[in-house]
Order: structure tokens, then C-alpha cells, then sequence
């Protein structure tokens, strides 16, 4: 029997402002990305979901992101070593801090947006992120697309590694995630993203949009929280890779029972 783990990115509004059903999402994903304040989310939001998915046993992971509010943290932008390493701790830092208040644990960290879309291919940006993690917690599991320079980098800092497959999103042949200015970089249907997945997780490859196969390691799906069809996107998900037969777990177990 095969396992599996569904994460969501959450948390991602700001004050008054709401980003995704963070609740939906709870009742159905095992593993939640907290968003920690610089590319979406504050103080309020973050104690809230924490502890919503700690109440109903939903592994927490911090999910930082470039300082790009406006831009939800998909701008590009071109920082130094150092300074990834510094938005990094600080934001990892809140996550444990708050999750401390409500009586949580973080167990995982994923960086979010044009950061970890950059870091899959820039080894050196890949590096400071994951020097960062381990500088602040080294017993966190570090959460990185599959085939990407976050992946080495976390395995060359001794973290744990769980590999990490989009859902709702298309791959170029390369393995990289096919950029959102294409039209067919998004995935809309659920049941084409149900059969995406069991091939991931199920035969542990990869169909790119030009038919490449890709062999990988998947331990975690992602469905993006802040598209209109997540809910549905991820239940459909859920409720199929159930039916044939898959086990879900949160992140922790997931990687306990490798």
C-alpha cells in the first residue's frame, strides 16, 4: 500500500483581507504551509490557522517567502546570500514562536513563490536557504520540488528531505514547473490532476506537457490554497488516491514510514 501527503499553502490573507478557505482546506489536507508575513499572512492569521490545523491534527510547516506583499511573493528578487539567510531565520523564527503560543510544533518549512522558484535552479540560493533552516532548527523536514537544486541543497546540509509534486500545475521537460505566464501552466480539471497524481505518487514519475517521462521521488502534493478550484481540486485529490487505495499521513509520518 502506498502512502501519501496533500499540502496546502494557508494563511495568506492580511488584516481584513482573505486569501483561500483555509478551513475547507484543513478538512481535507494533512499538512498545512503557514504563510509568515512577508509575502502574505500577519500575527492574527498565523495563531488562527495554526491552531485550527493543530486542533484537527494537521502537520504545520512554515512557508516563507520573499519580503512582497503587492506581489504575493512571485516577483523576482535579487538578494544576497546573506540577506536569504536572514529572511529566512526570521520568518522561520515567527513560525516556531507562534506556533509555541498556541500550543503547536512546526515539523516542516517550504519556501514559498518566485523564492523557491528561483532557488530550484540557482544552487548558491538553494544553499543559503537551506544553511538558514538548519542554523535555526535543524530537525525540520525541508519541503522542496522534486528534481531542484533545494533538494541537493538540503540533502548536502543533512536535512530531511521530502520531495515535493504539484498538483494543479503542468512540467516542462526539464522537471521545473512550467512558468504561470503559459497558458497551459495551471491545471483546472480535477480529475486530470487526480491522474497526475496517482502516476506521481503511484509510479513515481513525472508526464511533462511535451510527453517526456521524468522519473522522480514524491513524498507530498501540493494544491495551491489561493485558487478558486483548490477545495474541489483537493478533495477530488483526496477522495481518489483513497479510493485506489493510498494511505494519507501528515508530513512526520510521512516520512517516518520511508
Amino acid at each position: 500500500m502506498t502512502n501519501y501527503n496533500l499540502n496546502s499553502d494557508m494563511a495568506e490573507g492580511y488584516g481584513p483581507w482573505t486569501m483561500g478557505d483555509d478551513d475547507g482546506l484543513l478538512a481535507i489536507v494533512q499538512s498545512a504551509n503557514i504563510a509568515c508575513g512577508y509575502h502574505g499572512g500577519d500575527h492574527n492569521i498565523m495563531a488562527r490557522v495554526m491552531a485550527s490545523a493543530h486542533e484537527r491534527g494537521v502537520s504545520i510547516g512554515a512557508h516563507p517567502g520573499f519580503y512582497d506583499l503587492h506581489g504575493f511573493g512571485r516577483r523576482q528578487m535579487n538578494l544576497s546570500s546573506s540577506e536569504i539567510e536572514h529572511i529566512i531565520a526570521y520568518q522561520l523564527g515567527a513560525a516556531l514562536a507562534m506556533a509555541a503560543l498556541v500550543g503547536a510544533e512546526v515539523s516542516h518549512v517550504k519556501p514559498h513563490g518566485a523564492l523557491n522558484n528561483m532557488a530550484c535552479n540557482d544552487a548558491d540560493m538553494a544553499m543559503a536557504i537551506a544553511r538558514a533552516v538548519k542554523a535555526v532548527d535543524a530537525s525540520q523536514i525541508f519541503l522542496a520540488p522534486t528534481l531542484s537544486e533545494l533538494v541537493k541543497a538540503g540533502e548536502k546540509q543533512g536535512l530531511m528531505v521530502a520531495e515535493e509534486v504539484f498538483a494543479d500545475r503542468a512540467y516542462m521537460p526539464d522537471g521545473q514547473l512550467a512558468p504561470r505566464s503559459r497558458p497551459d501552466a495551471m491545471i483546472h480539471d480535477a480529475e486530470t490532476a487526480l491522474e497526475n497524481c496517482k502516476r506521481m505518487i503511484g509510479d513515481q514519475e513525472i508526464k511533462a506537457l511535451d510527453g517526456t517521462i521524468l522519473k522522480i521521488t514524491a513524498h507530498s502534493i501540493c494544491v495551491h490554497g489561493d485558487e478558486p478550484s483548490a477545495i474541489a481540486m483537493a478533495q477530488t485529490i483526496k477522495n481518489g488516491l483513497d479510493d485506489a487505495g493510498f494511505t494519507s499521513m501528515t508530513l512526520p509520518q510521512m516520512m517516518a514510514s520511508q
